[in-house]
């Protein structure tokens, strides 16, 4: 296997880290967020259309929406470069998320409708399915929320918590229980029957809780599987959230080795500590890790063999949830005081890592998952 990047790939690495040196540093992010904590906004709408513009929306979807065709690999590029700039346009949320589950359960005339806007840059999505009872399960087979036929309608009840993005979002594709089975509804935020109300997360975001008393038409059902689309989607977005992880590791790296190098005590730069290098060291073994399984994650991020697509990304999961908290502590240990205060960017990074470890299951959920696998038990054998 090739895990090499081909020269279109390496000049959207070096387009997209040029544009967020250029238009989203990290300063742009705590600005936004203080607004956010203000008066809500946490990201954008202008720069998401740029981003439509330089084609980043599309990446993982086919031409006839639209779309470049590319693939999570081209994905993954982007968000590691997001990662260590702390952009916080809602790609994640909405175009892997949110866009993979549309994409595999939305007809042609659904994914035309609401994926072309999205990929343009002039909407944004959000997939509505955790809830108290449903938190990182892929299928919403066993959800409180619900969607019955009322004759040629459907009614769908329920409420939906932490919804990423969803405060913001133009449009929320939201999971329901059908009976014995999952469904699937794509539903404007301001349709008859939708609450949405921002909450505060950890890393300044923000999310949503969105409750359910609508009458929905049949047209805005995705008629496609909508189990196997949330398992893809959540799938997508856990390989994906390794990948903006990895970025801000690298980021929380140079950070720190830049601050050891200036940093003096006793005349010295601390750095020329032998216990301080031997402690950079295991940052730095660290990162490499959550880079070589970010890789496989996002090489297998689509594959249609299920077991090696959850094998892939269920391992990335933990590693970069273990290799995350030790960078990002280490970091703010090694920063001294300063590292604990709001004004230093250490902590947003810090923040932003533990969020990620939650995106589409923690730690605990893929450990369970993995040990579930084939590849797994065989070995118990």
């Amino acid at each position: 296997m090739d895990f090499q990047l081909t020269d279109e790939q390496k000049l959207l690495r070096e387009s997209v880290r040029t544009f967020t040196k250029q238009r989203s540093p990290v300063s742009r992010f705590r600005k936004l967020r203080d607004r956010a904590a203000a008066q809500g906004g946490s990201w954008d709408r202008a720069v998401w259309r740029e981003m439509g513009e330089l084609g980043w929306l599309s990446l993982p979807f086919p031409e006839s929406i639209g779309g470049f065709g590319g693939s999570f690999v081209d994905v993954a590029i982007v968000l590691e470069a997001f990662g260590a700039a702390l952009v916080p346009e809602p790609y994640l949320a909405s175009v892997v998320l949110a866009g993979t589950a549309l994409l595999r359960a939305g007809d042609a005339a659904q994914q035309q409708q609401f994926l072309a806007p999205m990929i343009e840059g002039r909407t944004a999505l959000a997939l509505a399915h955790g809830e108290r009872t449903l938190r990182f399960a892929a299928d919403a087979a066993h959800a409180d929320t619900t969607a019955t036929r009322d004759g040629e309608r459907w009614r769908v009840r329920g409420r939906k918590q932490f919804v990423l993005a969803g405060a913001e979002a133009d449009t929320l594709v939201v999971s329901a229980r059908h009976g014995e089975t999952t469904a699937l509804f794509v539903l404007p935020r301001d349709h008859a029957g939708v609450t949405i109300t921002p909450v505060r997360t950890i890393d300044g975001l923000g999310a949503a809780t969105v409750e359910l008393d609508a009458t929905v038409a049949d047209a805005l059902h995705l008629p496609g599987d909508a189990a196997d689309a949330l398992e893809r989607a959540h799938d997508a977005a856990a390989a994906m959230a390794v990948a903006e992880g990895l970025g801000v590791c690298q980021a929380v790296l140079d950070m720190t080795v830049a601050h050891l190098r200036t940093r003096e005590q006793f005349g010295v730069a601390i750095g020329t500590f032998q216990a301080l290098q031997h402690r950079a060291v295991e940052m730095f073994v660290e990162v490499e890790l959550v880079r070589s399984i970010a890789v496989l994650a996002a090489v297998r991020a689509a594959d249609d063999d299920a077991a090696l697509r959850r094998h892939a990304v269920s391992a990335a999961k933990v590693q970069a949830a273990q290799s995350g908290r030790f960078v990002t502590q280490q970091a703010i240990q090694l920063h001294g005081g300063i590292g604990i205060t709001d004004e230093h960017d250490v902590g947003l990074y810090f923040k932003r890592m533990h969020a990620l470890g939650l995106v589409a299951g923690d730690e605990e959920h893929h450990v369970q998952r993995f040990a579930e696998q084939p590849q797994f038990t065989a070995n118990l054998g």
